[in-house]
């Protein structure tokens, strides 16, 4: 079986999964909004509508499966009340994160820090042009920027730019209740995607 055929069949299981859901009853505990028979669901600032027919952009075509999955599982994992831990932890400070880790920095952290390295306005444009802004608190690195991947999964990214000693660092972090919310593949899934969203606004042409 060749990839597509594997992504396909993975897609129409989850859409089985989630006929059996209470859109309504979820709709508010996952800030999501609810509009006839779909729920739209804001991914890193875009609406994305999720029905049992299926999920679409605002083109009307389907999200890639990544975005895909990380939105079944928001709907199959939400939780009976909002969770507590809104402080802000590393990926590796999950306790079920050990086997994605290493994934996580290689393809998330490294990857942003050396895509950047030396472009940090371009970095911070880049951040605006998804929606990124300044968090409430304060923190000690040349850029500081909260995203909301999805509505209860706010994302922070903690920047450093490369100076005559140090390369570029980077730290992606999440609210310790986003385990509540997500496994841990699909919040390793959620950095990979705000790299690839940050580097498509950075090459988007002026």
């Amino acid at each position: 079986m060749n990839k597509s055929s594997v992504f396909e069949e993975t897609y129409t299981s989850y859409l089985t999964q989630i006929a059996g859901l209470d859109f309504k009853k979820i709709a508010d505990r996952l800030g999501a909004e609810m509009v006839a028979e779909e729920l739209i669901i804001p991914f890193f600032g875009k609406p994305i509508r999720v029905s049992t027919a299926g999920i679409s952009e605002g083109s009307g075509g389907r999200p890639n499966f990544s975005v895909c999955v990380v939105l079944f599982k928001y709907l199959l994992l939400c939780p009976d009340h909002d969770p507590a831990g809104n402080d802000w932890v590393s990926f590796k400070d999950f306790k079920d994160s050990a086997p994605f880790a290493g994934a996580f920095f290689n393809h998330t952290e490294i990857p942003l820090a050396k895509y950047f390295s030396g472009r940090l306005k371009e970095l911070e444009a880049a951040c605006q042009g998804i929606q990124g802004h300044p968090p409430a608190s304060t923190f000690s690195y040349d850029l500081c920027m909260q995203f909301n991947a999805l509505p209860k999964i706010p994302v922070l990214l903690l920047f450093n730019d490369a100076d005559k000693e140090f390369p570029a660092q980077c730290a992606v972090l999440f609210e310790r209740r986003a385990e509540n919310y997500l496994d841990m593949e699909c919040l390793a899934m959620v950095g990979m995607l705000l790299f690839e969203q940050l580097k498509r606004a950075a090459d988007k042409p002026a």
